[in-house]
């Protein structure tokens, strides 16, 4: 469902994503695994045509991202690293927003927000203006928008940021539940949440990816915890 292919994305010097190439079909989830500055965010940026490549390309369930970016993201639900949103709106005026952003209307409409509301546990803060949300309602309203059109591929960057464990668990339990018929890439920092919900990871350094592996194979290899190997691996090989 995902293709990329030799993408590449230049900050004036710096080479923030430096040729990387991957796959990831229906029933997978990719964890985006990195150091601060790796090139993930910038990576996901690309894929969901909010950054335009200098180099490569991506398709994204066969629309590629600089011939067709509008197939793109009719096809993909993505969340942003810092969940943008307008914050004088109520969560309910921003998703309703967003359904028409997404031209689900009437009965889909409705049928979307009956889903999602309690999917993402925002009911009690509906009529709330987004501003006044602490930073894990925020995520979940940002979750909730990428996922309300019910897409068959999801972007998410850092999708449990800010939420409390239980908040944390209840997110990972829904990713889970949503692999079995969708493709999922996600990046994180934490790794016991590509352990409880990744399928297999990429680990990326400099712009570069170092690894493509599942997490089993990685502890199976190094013989150590999923900590270790990530710090063994972006110290050697990015040094």
């Amino acid at each position: 469902m995902i293709k990329v292919k030799e993408l590449r994305r230049s900050f004036g010097p710096v080479v923030a994503v430096d040729g990387i190439s991957f796959d990831v079909g229906q029933g997978e989830v990719l964890g985006l695994l990195g150091p601060n500055g790796a090139g993930k965010s910038t990576a996901m940026r690309m894929l969901a045509c909010f950054l335009r490549p200098d180099g490569g390309t991506a398709s994204v369930c066969g629309y590629d991202i600089l011939q067709d970016p509008i197939g793109v993201r009719r096809s993909l639900g993505y969340l942003a690293e810092n969940s943008p949103a307008y914050n004088e709106m109520t969560v309910g005026g921003f998703l309703k927003f967003i359904c028409d952003v997404r031209e689900i209307k009437g009965a889909r409409r409705r049928a979307a927000l009956d889903r999602i509301v309690p999917m993402c546990s925002i009911e009690s803060v509906y009529h709330q203006s987004i501003e006044t949300l602490s930073k894990g309602y925020k995520r979940r309203v940002g979750l909730a928008q990428a996922l309300i059109h019910d897409p068959d591929v999801l972007v998410l960057d850092e999708p449990t940021d800010g939420l409390d464990p239980n908040q944390k668990h209840e997110v990972r339990k829904l990713i889970n539940k949503m692999s079995k018929d969708k493709c999922i890439v996600i990046s994180t920092h934490i790794l016991e949440e590509v352990e409880a919900v990744c399928s297999r990871t990429i680990i990326i350094s400099r712009g570069k990816i170092l690894v493509d592996s599942t997490p089993d194979e990685l502890k199976e290899k190094y013989q150590c915890s999923l900590d270790a190997v990530f710090r063994r691996i972006t110290k050697t090989k990015s040094a």
